[in-house]
């Protein structure tokens, strides 16, 4: 195995999990990963190892995430979704509904400015600090915004428990 395949292999699933929580869509997750390594492996003399091979892809993964959801392309396919979602079948918003976990709903009703440090700090385990570097934040304009982004992910969950009673 080389080494492109074996960078591909450990850290592929990973980087498609991280650009779903911005995108809220696999088959586009996919897209930008594969876009990631395309670019690492054609500019991979540019990566001059400040950081572990890993927090760089998850940054430059994040960063193209972020880009598709200014881009044209991300505004076109929501209003395309919201004039034909009445075509899905009945099947098919029940297995959607059925692969997405309580938790990864109640994250994507979190505004991104919100979902984005509690992602990094919990799902990528990356400091106090690195969050308010990455974001250009202040270190206390994080700790609030996790703060919020708990809150408000408590009051969901406490939501969904009433109307199931």
């Amino acid at each position: 195995m080389n080494d492109i395949d074996q960078i591909i292999d450990e850290h592929s699933r990973y980087l498609v999990r991280i650009a779903y929580l911005y995108v809220k869509n696999w088959s586009t997750a996919e897209d930008i990963v594969q876009e990631v390594f395309v670019t690492f492996f054609q500019k991979s003399e540019q990566f001059r190892q400040e950081a572990s091979l890993k927090t760089y892809l998850t940054k430059v993964t994040a960063n193209r995430a972020k880009d598709y959801l200014r881009s044209w392309k991300h505004k076109k396919d929501v209003l395309f979704e919201t004039i034909f979602t009445s075509t899905k079948g009945v099947e098919e918003m029940m297995l959607e509904q059925e692969q997405l976990a309580a938790l990864e709903k109640n994250l994507f009703q979190l505004p991104l400015k919100y979902r984005e440090p509690l992602i990094l700090f919990y799902y990528d385990e990356q400091s106090i600090a690195e969050i308010a570097d990455y974001l250009q934040l202040n270190e206390n304009t994080v700790k609030t915004r996790l703060r919020r982004a708990k809150q408000q992910l408590k009051e969901f969950f406490e939501e969904e428990e009433v109307e199931s009673n």
